[in-house]
């Protein structure tokens, strides 16, 4: 056998190894589908159209426009979306509430307007039926503790509305709970903030500690007396970047029962990225525009920037690498996916919309990643810690009854300055 045909041999026993993957992954996630923990689709819609569903059909092919439409979602083997009802942190108190209460309801209009495909899921019971019934399950998370303006009550209200999680911070910190890209403040969570942590657990809604800062990670999890999770993270380890988890909170997690769920954004899986997506941000600012623009003005300048400055590119298997570390650290049963679609400009390649789960899964096998644990890592996992959180709360429920605390009470006047 010549040199060339021994070259040409191995080629083609690589591409057929991939073909065998991918056909693989797409097999599992039939009956193993996604839970994919953070999809910023209802902000997308809202800086689009104003919630005009009509003039933004997520039915038609939106490619160009979104990372998510339906037919994408099916491609990608999605069985379950935590959609994030997700509002600005600079937006003030009531106007923040307002704007969360729009979200949810963009998430309810997608569920009428598509009942064969979405089904409102607010149980883990909910979630099953839906993956029995062939629709996606519509879960909602609040993005940043700036959605309850400091009251109990209104945390009960976004439950009784149906959100399953809520992300203590954003990227500016709110006066009970320190984010991971702001200056520090509280040190972690303010004695209010443990009482939001106790009434989330009371109320069967998750703790999300994705965006907050490592102290905050570690008062949560010392307060939460139910699983936690984090909707769109990854391990700092791998990207040392202060929206990715450290090692000692990973290692908490079993004890915890939590799930932390990968995420996709380049400049926090990538270290190549972090210094090309600072600058790529301050592009935007010097264009007037928000960092995290993702209208049709935001990506032209973004484009622009990042064809005059290419940029470093993540693949599914940087996403992988992570995974792996997860793995080891935090345990197969404690780790999921949170790709963040429609809230990045970027996506790796291979997985640059929702179509793209299966890319990452055959990436998986070929690591030797059993089935087994991958059918942890994308349905079982998210189900089994939402099922945690809503026993929990019976419990708790049985026991206390709603808390009226105000942050008044517990941490005090705030300071005049």
């Amino acid at each position: 056998m010549t040199e060339e045909s021994e070259v040409s041999e191995t080629t083609e026993t690589a591409d057929s190894g991939a073909a065998g993957h991918l056909a693989r992954a797409r097999e599992l996630l039939a009956g193993h589908p996604v839970v994919d923990g953070h999809n910023d689709l209802p902000w997308a819609l809202r800086e689009q159209v104003r919630y005009d569903l009509d003039r933004c059909d997520i039915a038609a092919d939106q490619r160009g426009r979104l990372h998510t439409d339906l037919a994408r979602l099916r491609a990608g083997g999605v069985g379950a979306q935590f959609w994030s009802v997700y509002v600005r942190s600079d937006m003030p108190g009531g106007h923040a509430v307002a704007a969360t209460l729009e979200q949810i309801d963009c998430v309810r209009q997608l569920a009428d307007r598509y009942p064969g495909d979405l089904r409102l899921a607010f149980t883990a019971d909910d979630m099953e039926a839906a993956r029995a019934e062939g629709r996606i399950a519509s879960l909602m998370g609040a993005e940043g503790g700036h959605s309850i303006d400091e009251s109990l009550a209104t945390l009960r209200a976004l439950y009784a509305l149906g959100v399953r999680y809520m992300t203590l911070t954003h990227n500016d910190n709110v006066a009970w709970a320190d984010s991971a890209t702001d200056e520090p403040r509280a040190n972690g969570l303010t004695r209010f903030g443990e009482e939001v942590v106790r009434e989330m657990n009371r109320a069967g809604m998750l703790v999300d500690l994705s965006h907050v800062a490592p102290a905050t990670m570690r008062d949560a999890l010392r307060v939460s007396e139910a699983p936690v999770i984090f909707s769109h993270s990854s391990a700092r380890a791998v990207c040392d970047h202060p929206r990715n988890i450290p090692d000692d909170v990973l290692e908490t997690l079993a004890a915890n029962g939590g799930t932390a769920m990968a995420t996709f954004v380049p400049k926090f899986i990538l270290p190549e990225a972090v210094a090309w997506t600072r600058a790529a941000d301050d592009n935007m600012r010097a264009h007037g525009l928000h960092h995290l623009d993702t209208t049709a003005d935001g990506m032209r300048v973004q484009r622009a920037y990042e064809a005059a400055h290419p940029r470093p590119m993540a693949t599914a298997a940087t996403v992988a690498d992570h995974l792996d570390h997860m793995r080891e650290v935090a345990g197969v049963d404690h780790i999921g996916i949170g790709g963040d679609f429609d809230g990045t400009a970027f996506t790796p390649a291979g997985l640059e919309d929702v179509s793209g789960y299966p890319n990452l899964i055959a990436e998986l096998l070929h690591r030797r990643w059993s089935e087994a644990d991958l059918s942890k890592l994308t349905w079982q996992n998210a189900v089994r810690t939402l099922r945690a959180a809503e026993d929990v709360a019976r419990g708790l429920r049985s026991e206390r009854g709603p808390s009226n605390a105000t942050i008044e009470q517990l941490d005090g006047a705030p300071e005049q300055g």
